[in-house]
């Protein structure tokens, strides 16, 4: 008998929460995260003074030659030298993962470097 009761209870608890799962919920708006607009390009003469600006700020010489720039909600936030210089940015904004773009693109952007000549290794062996 007491098996029985036992039984009863743990069959009426699965229920009640079977059903309480089976409710439907209130739907809740997703949650919209604004995300900033991104753009990578190369710098013009226009971006010098900020340029200039984000290496004052990062304590570093303003680089010289061509670079690719960040720009985070249309404000320039960082900059990396074609060259292999150093990248500059601005401390004070979040630019860990730009700084990733930028290399990858810098990388795009290089110029190849050409492949050994082949005639003077032709030259040799038939020296």
């Amino acid at each position: 008998m007491l098996d029985f009761e036992v039984r009863r209870l743990i069959m009426e608890d699965r229920i009640a929460s079977l059903r309480r799962s089976a409710r439907p919920r209130k739907r809740t708006e997703p949650v919209r995260v604004e995300s900033p607009d991104i753009e990578l390009r190369m710098c013009k003469p226009e971006d010098d003074p900020e340029i200039d600006r984000l290496a004052a700020l990062s304590e570093v010489p303003v680089p010289y030659g061509r670079l690719v720039v960040a720009l985070l909600d249309g404000k320039l936030v960082a900059a990396l030298p074609l060259n292999g210089d150093p990248v500059i940015r601005d401390p004070f904004v979040k630019t860990a993962q730009l700084v990733h773009l930028l290399e990858v693109r810098a990388e795009q952007l290089r110029e190849p470097e050409r492949p050994a000549a082949l005639v003077p290794r032709l030259l040799r062996r038939h020296a």
